[in-house]
C-alpha cells in the first residue's frame, strides 16, 4: 500500500505531498511500535494479553491488580524479605498463586490457629487456596518474593495498586477496595477474615 501511495504522488509531481505522506507512514509505524510495548492497565472485562512472568518480576508493589474479569481477577504481588501476605481467609474466593522469583513458606488450614498445611515453595511453584481456607505466604528467602494471584470470583477494586501491605489493609478496612460492579459476586458475600 505504501508503494502505491508513493507512485501516485510521484506521478502527480508533488514532491512535498510525497514527503508528507512518507512522514505519516513513518509516524504510523512508530505509533504501532509504541503501542506494542507492554504496559499493563486493568481494562476490565475486555480481552487482554501480556508477558505475565515479565510483569510479575518487574512489579515492585505489594499488590497491583492487572486484570479484572466478570468471574476472576489477576493481581501481581511483591513481598519483601522477611515479610508476608498476612494470615487471612476468603470465605467465597478460591485462589491460585504462582511464584516467579524467591522462596517462601505457605501455611494453610481450616482455622487460623490450626495451619496444618506447611510447605516451602520457590520459583515455579503453584499454591492452590480453597475458599474459606486460612492461609499465609511468608518470604523466607534472601530476595524479594515475586508472585501473581488469580482470584475467583473477583476480589479487589479494578486497577487498584497498593505500594505496601499497610496501604492494602487501609483500603480494605475503609471499604475502598471493593470488586467492580461488572463482576459476579456471591449473593451475600461474607467479609474476609484477617488474623
Amino acid at each position: 500500500m505504501e508503494r502505491n501511495i508513493t507512485q501516485s504522488v510521484i506521478l502527480g509531481g508533488e514532491e512535498s505531498v510525497l514527503q508528507e505522506r512518507q512522514e505519516r507512514v513513518i509516524d504510523a509505524r512508530q505509533a504501532v511500535l509504541e503501542g506494542s510495548r507492554m504496559t499493563i492497565k486493568d481494562i476490565g472485562p475486555e480481552p487482554q494479553s501480556f508477558d505475565l512472568e515479565k510483569a510479575t518480576l518487574e512489579n515492585t508493589d505489594y499488590r497491583a491488580v492487572a486484570w479484572s474479569g466478570k468471574y476472576l481477577q489477576l493481581t501481581l504481588m511483591s513481598i519483601p524479605v522477611g515479610e508476608d501476605i498476612g494470615l487471612e481467609a476468603h470465605p467465597e474466593t478460591d485462589q491460585f498463586l504462582r511464584l516467579d522469583a524467591g522462596r517462601g513458606r505457605v501455611q494453610m488450614g481450616r482455622a487460623k490457629d490450626r495451619l496444618d498445611f506447611d510447605r516451602e515453595v520457590e520459583d515455579g511453584w503453584a499454591i492452590f487456596v480453597p475458599a474459606g481456607t486460612w492461609h499465609n505466604v511468608t518470604n523466607i528467602g534472601d530476595e524479594t518474593l515475586q508472585l501473581y494471584a488469580v482470584y475467583a470470583p473477583v476480589h479487589h477494586a479494578s486497577g487498584r495498586i497498593h505500594a505496601t501491605a499497610a496501604d492494602a489493609e487501609r483500603d480494605e478496612d475503609s471499604g475502598d477496595d471493593e470488586p467492580p460492579s461488572w463482576s459476579v459476586q456471591p449473593a451475600q458475600p461474607p467479609s474476609d477474615e484477617h488474623a
